[in-house]
């Protein structure tokens, strides 16, 4: 069983920055492909960005390519969006998510555990 916790939402200007980190609990992550969806109100839920075991191979959905970095730290059993030049489009719940496998994969019904979200706000 694996537990996901996020953290670091909360409200910020159009441009700003913000950085969600999510911490597992599990001795497995390492071997567990990591990523980040989003949903806003009325809508489906969203793919932002996913990454590899290693951090080796990363997965951008279009809206967020060359704003949001994903990274992981298998020491600290933590996954981070590193998310830049915001916009109100951005405002959603952002849920962290880990798949049973190496690989990352864009749609989420490949992922095995959830987190409960965390919610990012971005006033214009």
């Amino acid at each position: 069983q694996v537990q996901l916790v996020e953290s670091g939402g909360g409200l910020v200007q159009a441009g700003g920055s913000l950085r969600l980190s999510c911490a597992t609990s599990g001795r497995t992550f390492r071997g567990y492909a990591m990523g980040w969806f989003r949903q806003a109100p009325g809508k489906e839920r969203e793919f932002v960005a996913a990454i590899n075991w290693s951090g080796g191979s990363t997965y951008y959905g279009d809206p967020v390519k060359g704003r949001f970095t994903i990274s992981r730290s298998n020491a600290k059993n933590t996954v981070y969006l590193q998310m830049n030049s915001l916009n109100a489009e951005d405002t959603a719940v952002y849920y962290c998510a880990a798949r049973a496998t190496p690989s990352g994969s864009y749609y989420s019904t490949d992922y095995d555990y959830w987190g409960q979200g965390t919610q990012v706000t971005v006033s214009s």
